[in-house]
């Protein structure tokens, strides 16, 4: 397994005179029901802040005024409105789905949807609640090799059939095999699985044991893939970055918000920028 360092942030480019927001790709998240809207502002936020060029909110429309109020640069549709769903998923690079999604009959009819929904060319994220609902086995991958799942370590072993003890490298790889799709494994020290190597990020702390932290993550891998190349590298620069931040945040914080990790990504992809 290869250890992640600040080397795999060389994919943030610093960005050319000559740029519009299209330039800097199109993300489409879906989630948030009307509990958990909390979810998809966090990672609305994050995806913004990570600089995607243009990013629409498919969400139960309780959560607009709150979504509006706190990302004004992010667009909302009500996930209610087919017509206007198809329009904006129609012209996305990326796809994020699963932010306080749920788990009822709405919640499944929505995944169905975008696995009906994305084109080859769209990289999808598979997140949270959606991973639980992909786990009961109703669906199969569209593109796989152009999907990501953001799993914590439970819901790995729901989609993996692992249990937490036995999820080392080279059954967690096996699994991957299997599914095709990139896995971001989420714990104290998130591991990465592809096609044809295994990565560990080294950095992360006990600050981010909070809620929220991990639909932060999946929004900044939605925002770097959708503006920096479609590959595992991207997918490493958005994991390591997301725990760099936290670590200096955790200099001067008990508790590292997930919030406070979006603010701070135009700071250090300036800082990191080649």
């Amino acid at each position: 397994m290869q250890t992640l360092s600040k080397e795999c942030l060389s994919i943030i480019q610093k960005r050319p005179q000559n740029s519009h927001k299209g330039t800097f790709g199109r993300t489409v998240l879906v989630g948030g029901n009307a509990q958990f809207g909390g979810a998809i502002i966090m990672s609305t936020e994050a995806c913004v802040q990570a600089g995607s060029g243009l990013t629409t909110v498919i969400t139960d429309p309780t959560n607009h005024p709150a979504l509006h109020a706190r990302m004004p640069e992010a667009m909302s549709v009500d996930w209610n409105d087919r017509q206007l769903c198809d329009s904006v998923i129609a012209t996305a690079d990326v796809i994020l789905i699963g932010p306080g999604l749920g788990e009822d009959k709405k919640s499944q009819e929505l995944l169905s949807y975008i696995f009906k929904s994305q084109t080859k060319d769209q990289y999808l994220i598979i997140d949270g609640s959606a991973i639980s609902l992909f786990a009961k086995g109703n669906e199969a991958l569209p593109y796989p090799e152009m999907t990501v799942f953001t799993p914590h370590q439970m819901e790995w072993q729901r989609l993996s059939g692992i249990k937490i003890a036995d999820q080392t490298e080279k059954i967690n790889q096996a699994v991957q095999q299997e599914l095709q799709a990139t896995i971001v494994l989420k714990s104290h020290q998130t591991e990465i699985y592809n096609a044809r190597n295994a990565f560990q990020n080294p950095l992360g702390n006990p600050g981010m044991a909070t809620g929220g932290t991990g639909d932060t993550l999946a929004g900044i891998i939605a925002g770097f893939l959708a503006q920096f190349p479609h590959s595992v590298e991207t997918i490493n620069a958005a994991v390591y970055l997301h725990s760099y931040i936290a670590d200096q945040l955790a200099h001067d914080n008990y508790v590292v918000l997930p919030t406070k990790i979006s603010q701070a990504l135009p700071y250090w992809m300036k800082k990191f920028e080649k």
